[in-house]
């Protein structure tokens, strides 16, 4: 009879809690290991409106829950199916951590202690989980094991799929497509002799010559296919097939939820403001807002000026579309004024994300740009504050991500679109030809 292999240990870093608070409970029945030096940088984050010191304060609000005297000792049960949870404390650096790393930083202390854990327990896997990768590469230069954290993270393939939304049809008969284009509701997918489409999914259809094409969306409530046409929205009119099935998605009252993804210059951000424009009578509010990431060392703290002038800077891509919109009409037009007043009035509000995150999200088009920069939890936590009559786009660029725990696997608005994928209330656009300028387009294709 086959021994039953031990269940792991798994040692988790501090940037695993700041990313899903309820992280712990992801392990099955393995074991957890908090280093206490995790305890004391949590310390330092549980201060703030960011997600990160929100999850900091739940997750040490949630380990109260559990405490007692056996979390410093034996480990406590995380319930039924699951393993133990213990809090370890600090051990000497080993003669072979000694001489590899001079430092005594926090990451090296949590080494420490997933190096111990493995001298103490030979007959069990330890894996040190972190969402720093130059940890891991430490840890795999000490021969432990490291891995980053892998419940939200979405595989190479579903990635794949989410950039292929748009499936081309070639052979359609010219009747079917006239129909299409003309009749509001619908066609019948066994016209085009199409199998088992999602709810939303896109279509370029041909005829049999090339000559002609029309663009459709499937609706799993009716069983068909609906023509999407290039409509106008505030001055702005789709340049692009892909941009024509942004702008129907966006101006459809029936979709509450979508993502637009592509390069820089596709028009995410533009198409999302001009169709909230086009239909601010429908709403109380237009709110636009994206989180505040520092780049390299820019940080916030730096900047001259009060709250508003220290974050200024970071909303100016948005002020950006919007300018691009009110330039398309005469200063003195109803439009160019209409947007004045909103702005007044905060009708139409730029915020950065953290000053938004607790408000009642009623009745309100909500573009949150930038979504990439953004944890699954963050996003959930987003949508799961819409309440009646509101809309949401997440808009951002999957490949440009400047979080330092986020990758192309892991970020919110690549988890947003695997997940919600063939719901009637989302629809998914990826964007894919660069219309801010040649010279745009053609930096997007080969930098």
């Amino acid at each position: 009879m086959a021994k039953k292999k031990k269940p792991k240990i798994f040692v988790l870093d501090t940037n695993v809690i700041l990313h899903d608070f309820s992280a712990i409970y992801n392990f099955q029945e393995n074991d957890i290991v908090i280093p206490i030096a995790v305890i004391e940088e949590l310390d330092k984050f549980k201060k703030g409106n960011d997600s990160i010191n929100f999850n900091a304060r739940e997750f040490v609000r949630e380990l109260d829950k559990i405490t007692d005297n056996q979390l410093f000792d034996k480990g406590v049960s995380l319930g039924t199916g699951r393993g133990v949870i213990k809090v370890e404390l600090g051990h000497p650096f080993s003669e072979k951590m000694g001489m590899s790393l001079f430092d005594d930083t926090q990451d090296h202390r949590i080494l420490s202690t997933t190096e111990w854990l493995q001298s103490k327990n030979p007959d069990r896997e330890v894996v040190l989980v972190t969402k720093d990768i130059n940890l891991r590469m430490k840890a795999k230069a000490l021969h432990l094991m490291a891995q980053d954290y892998l419940t939200d993270r979405v595989t190479d393939e579903k990635v794949e799929n989410i950039k292929k939304e748009v499936i081309t049809i070639h052979g359609a008969s010219d009747l079917a497509m006239q129909e299409l284009f003309y009749k509001d509701q619908g066609i019948p997918i066994k016209e085009f002799n199409i199998d088992k489409p999602f709810c939303n999914q896109l279509f370029k259809i041909y005829n049999s010559a090339k000559d002609k094409k029309v663009l459709a969306r499937y609706s799993s409530r009716t069983k068909s296919l609906f023509g999407v046409k290039k409509e106008r929205a505030y001055g702005i009119e789709p340049r692009n097939d892909e941009q024509a099935f942004a702008m129907d998605a966006l101006l459809n009252p029936e979709i509450k939820l979508i993502s637009l993804t592509g390069t820089a210059g596709t028009g995410k951000t533009l198409l999302a403001l001009a169709s909230a424009l086009a239909q601010e009578e429908m709403f109380d509010q237009i709110l636009l807002s994206r989180p505040v990431i520092p780049l390299k060392n820019q940080e916030m703290g730096f900047l001259p000026g009060d709250i508003k002038e220290k974050l200024g800077p970071y909303m100016i891509p948005l002020y950006d579309n919007l300018a691009v919109i009110k330039r398309g009409f005469k200063q003195s037009s109803k439009e160019a004024i209409r947007i004045e007043e909103m702005l007044k009035n905060e009708k139409l509000l730029i915020s950065p994300l953290a000053y938004i995150r607790g408000r009642s999200l009623t009745n309100v088009f909500f573009i949150i740009d930038e979504a990439q920069n953004l944890t699954p939890h963050e996003v959930k936590t987003i949508i799961t504050r819409a309440g009646e009559g509101t809309k949401l786009v997440f808009t951002g660029d999957i490949y440009q991500i400047d979080s330092p725990y986020l990758d192309l696997h892991s970020n919110g608005l690549t988890h947003l679109g695997e997940k919600m994928c063939g719901q009637e209330l989302f629809a998914h656009i990826n964007l894919t030809k660069g219309e801010r300028s040649e010279l745009s387009e053609l930096a997007g294709k080969l930098l």
